[in-house]
């Protein structure tokens, strides 16, 4: 097993989730939380069978930084 780190956003219409390091479009969207998570998961097995494991062998194993800015506007 692989593991991922995982961006899960809120918009106004629903969530939107991308694994972080993946090159290509792995997307996965839904109305809650778990259900982006859980069509995030989908799409890169999907990736995986398409493109084939060795694609996601090399995946940086990165840092991720979280933080807020005000800017006058």
């Amino acid at each position: 097993m692989k593991q991922f780190k995982i961006i899960i956003e809120k918009h106004p219409d629903g969530y939107v989730a991308y694994p972080i390091g993946v090159a290509g479009a792995i997307v996965g969207q839904g109305d809650t939380y778990e259900e982006a998570l859980s069509d995030v998961k989908s799409a890169i097995t999907c990736y995986i069978e398409v493109f084939g494991k060795e694609m996601l062998e090399d995946v940086p194993c990165v840092e991720v930084f979280i933080a807020e800015a005000g800017v006058i506007l």
